[in-house]
């Protein structure tokens, strides 16, 4: 039960720090998501910090509060670009690279389907 308590918790402040951080940059750049573009980068950069206090030793309730809670809530592009990151870490080029063109590729699809089922 913590360990989801931890989770929920988590993923209830990194929600609302998108919200928050997204709102504070909406409309700066004309056309651009720059809200979503500026939470997905640094949620990306804090993942990589996540993960290297992990290398040191940092708890399993560390990880659950701050990486799959927190940050799932504040952007899911920071796994993706992890688990890429991974990929390449561990040699595997190919399938990086098929990672990042199938999932952009796959999840453009996905709304684009779900929009004209919808309409």
């Amino acid at each position: 039960m913590e360990k989801i308590l931890l989770v929920f918790i988590g993923g209830g402040l990194g929600a609302m720090c998108r919200y928050f951080f997204t709102t504070a940059l909406a409309g700066k750049l004309e056309n651009f998501p720059l809200g979503t573009f500026a939470v997905n980068i640094f949620g990306s950069l804090l993942m990589g910090l996540v993960l290297g206090l992990l290398l040191r030793g940092s708890s399993e309730n560390f990880r659950l509060f701050a990486a799959v809670g927190f940050l799932g809530g504040f952007t899911t592009f920071s796994s993706f670009s992890a688990e890429t990151f991974n990929l390449i870490r561990s040699g595997e080029i190919f399938l990086s690279l098929a990672n990042i063109v199938a999932s952009v590729a796959a999840g453009i699809f996905a709304v684009a389907a779900g929009f004209f089922f919808a309409s």
